[in-house]
């Protein structure tokens, strides 16, 4: 079971990653950016250049969470961005069907009623 939420704000880093990277390696990417943004709950998502494995990394209380999701067959559907590198908001609902292979790609996202 994931320990991520609509909580969390979920950064993906755009340029592709060496997924024999671990905790070091990967907060490491990320270490500006999460030096500037201690005690937030933040998750950062890294792809491989195949598009075929993601790796979540996110801080807990205590220390570093990683989770990794290899695909058998296909491959995670990102948007493109006008940026090369870098990193980018995710929505928790993208996150989670980026995870199941649902393409995010041409989504149309429907205006819903907020209260004032």
């Amino acid at each position: 079971m994931l320990g991520l939420g609509t909580e969390h704000t979920y950064y993906y880093y755009l340029s592709a990653v060496d997924m024999r990277k671990g905790f070091n390696g990967l907060s490491g990417i990320v270490s500006d950016h999460m030096n500037d943004n201690k005690g937030k709950n933040i998750v950062y998502a890294f792809i491989n250049k195949r598009k075929d494995k993601l790796k979540l990394l996110h801080w807990r209380v205590g220390g570093f969470v990683l989770y990794y999701k290899r695909l058998e067959k296909g491959v995670f559907e990102f948007p493109k961005y006008e940026i090369q590198d870098g990193l980018v908001v995710l929505s928790y609902t993208q996150m989670i069907m980026i995870l199941d292979g649902i393409s995010i790609v041409s989504l149309n996202k429907k205006e819903r009623y907020l209260s004032k």
